[in-house]
């Protein structure tokens, strides 16, 4: 199993709204940075995700599954864009913000502290469970 992040703005799409479509999930829509679409074509089935908050709150408050594999993304005919669907497992006990994460050495080469702009990226399984923690949720 591999982990990962994926960030989203909450006025457009929020925990609340992954929450909403249940066990079916949603695709992660929209992404057009090629770094981000070969990542989700990396992901398989039943991959773990943090769902993160970004622009105001940037904090994970959620964890998510992949529900489907890579596949052509809905929201374009452009053939070169994939994307994966994700369905909501359960919300962080606390929330685990941006600034939390960066004081944090443990997590200093994680990638969302090194590269903060890429929309999905890699978790390692070290970086997951001191996260996971630090949000007093199960992994």
């Amino acid at each position: 199993m591999a982990y990962w992040l994926f960030k989203t703005e909450p006025a457009t799409w929020s925990w609340e709204d992954q929450l909403a479509k249940g066990e079916a999930g949603e695709e992660w829509d929209g992404v057009r940075n090629y770094q981000a679409r070969n990542f989700m074509r990396d992901m398989r089935l039943g991959d773990l995700g943090f769902f993160y908050h970004s622009q105001k709150d940037r904090e994970i408050v959620g964890i998510v599954e992949v529900c489907a594999e890579a596949h052509p993304d809905s929201t374009t005919e452009d053939d070169r864009w994939d994307c994966v669907d994700v369905k909501a497992l359960r919300p962080f006990k606390t929330p685990v913000t941006l600034d939390t994460i960066k004081a944090d050495p443990r997590l200093s080469e994680m990638v969302l502290v090194k590269s903060p702009r890429l929309s999905v990226q890699p978790v390692t399984a070290q970086e997951w469970d001191i996260i996971c923690g630090l949000g007093n949720t199960t992994p």
